[in-house]
């Protein structure tokens, strides 16, 4: 049988029409948002269908958004008899793996989601700290850039260890900006500004952090049902302990994307699934791993080319 793994993209996948034929045609994906709705006491809803899309951005309006679309997705492929074998989620979309896993509720994970948001944007506001995608620069050059920046005042780090050949950098908008010059002198091919709204996995964060270590602290939790590989280690989080940890670590510490997808695929993975907007996650997978398939699913469309490939599935080895 073929091995799945549903992952959900983070921060910088949001935009305006997001999830907008499922709600439109379907009353379950239609509920998710609505629930999302009723227990943030304002319309995440509107935000996600109509914008603006500087609105939606903003990081405790984009983590619910992406969490509701991501979770209503993986339920639409659940409910077409595609059930994963592992989840994983990049940065925020973690808490969607750990939704779609039945270690937390939907409503909890909502909430949660928000408050973290708004934990984030009241350690750094939002406009004072940024990310970058740096291409074609080895990590131990971009470290070495990262800590000749901060050294001079400005904190910058390694965020994301995304694929082979990108990596993300996060911390105070003139240290991004100072880092992304000093990147490309020392041979990146390119920086490229990322649509966040703060310094995410950095030290700038540990304010955050600490405030969302009492939330998860009151968070009923269950053991996962379908394994999660955690973004911080890369291993498989078999405990609430662990996820408890995993919830509060990921948010100062850099994201393992490449030796996540690395992991999945030593545990057999061969198929991929992208639930949520955009098609980011199997882009990196792709330049992870060429030799595994990946999906995409952001509409009735994709979801159907999705269902009609699941066919052959369990003919291959």
């Amino acid at each position: 049988m073929t091995k799945i793994a549903f992952i959900f993209p983070g921060q910088g996948s949001q935009t305006v029409g997001m999830g907008a034929s499922f709600v439109a045609n379907n009353e379950k994906s239609k509920g998710f948002y609505e629930r999302a709705d009723e227990v943030l006491g304002f319309s995440l809803t509107d935000y996600m269908l109509n914008g603006p899309q500087e609105t939606l951005t903003l990081t405790y309006h984009a983590q619910p958004a992406l969490l509701t679309t991501g979770v209503m997705i993986a339920q639409q492929l659940q409910d077409a008899g595609i059930t994963p074998d592992f989840t994983a989620g990049h940065s925020l979309g973690e808490y969607s793996a750990f939704v779609v896993s039945n270690v937390v509720t939907f409503e909890d994970a909502v909430t949660t989601v928000h408050r973290r948001g708004v934990f984030m944007d009241e350690a750094v506001p939002a406009g004072q700290g940024a990310m970058a995608a740096i291409l074609a620069l080895d990590g131990e050059t971009l470290a070495a850039v990262c800590k000749e920046v901060s050294g001079a005042g400005e904190v910058v780090q390694v965020a994301n260890f995304n694929c082979p050949g990108q990596i993300v950098i996060s911390g105070t908008k003139q240290g991004v900006d100072l880092a992304c010059v000093k990147a490309k002198e020392a041979g990146a091919k390119r920086a490229l500004p990322l649509v966040v709204s703060g310094p995410f996995h950095s030290s700038l964060m540990q304010q955050a952090a600490d405030k969302l270590a009492t939330v998860v602290e009151e968070l009923s939790l269950n053991k996962p049902q379908i394994p999660v590989v955690s973004n911080v280690t890369s291993q498989i989080l078999t405990d609430v302990e662990q996820v408890k940890r995993e919830m509060v670590d990921q948010v100062t510490n850099s994201v393992q994307w490449e030796s996540n997808i690395e992991k999945l695929i030593a545990e057999g993975v061969t198929v991929f699934i992208e639930c949520g907007p955009g098609k980011v996650l199997s882009g990196l997978v792709k330049k992870i791993d060429r030799s595994v398939q990946t999906y995409c699913v952001y509409d009735e469309e994709s979801l159907a080319q999705v269902v009609e490939a699941s066919k052959e599935w369990t003919q291959w080895v």
